[in-house]
């Protein structure tokens, strides 16, 4: 009889144990559900006013890229490409900062811990495709302002050397952080600066929160 009772006792009292752990696991997910949707809610701001600085600026580049072929002159041949080239690369970051914006206002923090996961993976990994594309700019920044009005029949070879290693420095710089920008190197210091630059630490910070949660299960 006695041995009944201690059996039931002991039940009884890892039932309570297993609510206890229950109700603290609910709530931990609720306060980490609250910080990532805080995160991500700086992360729309900080989209939100990318869009708007963004499309200023492919108006202003706009208008003057127009204008150079509205009066076309072989001399703005250079300016003309490096520009085009400048400008589709702006409109792909157009199109992405409207895309993340979308995606983190879609995330249902109120839904399950894997299906929020999973989306924050997704944004992730579309903000790292974002900050690869945007480093192909690099190498025209150093050609728009060329001419064949003096480039390069009417410069002597020093500036021919100046201008070759310019490019070809900013063309080596550009391949090297497309090739290097990829979730292996993601804990590297370089790499979570230019990603901060496009909204990617507030994912990040979000992902970090929910590795909480299976450190919680793992202690328990």
């Amino acid at each position: 009889m006695e041995e009944t009772n201690f059996v039931l006792l002991w039940k009884e009292h890892y039932d309570k144990i297993d609510k206890s752990l229950a109700l603290n696991k609910r709530i931990l997910i609720e306060t980490i559900n609250q910080k990532a949707k805080s995160a991500l809610q700086s992360l729309s701001k900080f989209k939100t006013r990318g869009i708007i600085t963004v499309v200023i600026y492919l108006i202003i580049l706009g208008s003057i890229l127009s204008y150079a072929i509205a009066h076309y002159s072989s001399a703005a041949n250079y300016f003309i490409v490096s520009m085009t080239c400048i400008f589709i690369i702006n409109i792909i970051a157009l199109s992405d900062y409207v895309k993340h914006l979308v995606w983190a206002n879609r995330i249902d923090f109120d839904g399950s811990v894997t299906d929020i996961q999973q989306k924050l993976v997704k944004l992730q990994l579309s903000i790292f495709r974002h900050s690869r594309v945007m480093v192909l700019q690099f190498p025209f920044w150093t050609t728009f302002y060329l001419s064949d009005r003096w480039f390069p029949h009417a410069v002597g070879w020093e500036y021919l050397v100046f201008q070759g290693t310019l490019t070809i420095t900013f063309t080596f710089a550009s391949y090297w952080l497309f090739k290097n920008q990829t979730i292996e190197n993601a804990d590297k210091k370089w790499l979570k600066t230019l990603i901060a630059g496009s909204g990617g630490k507030d994912v990040m910070k979000a992902l970090n929160y929910y590795k909480e949660i299976q450190e919680f299960k793992q202690s328990n």
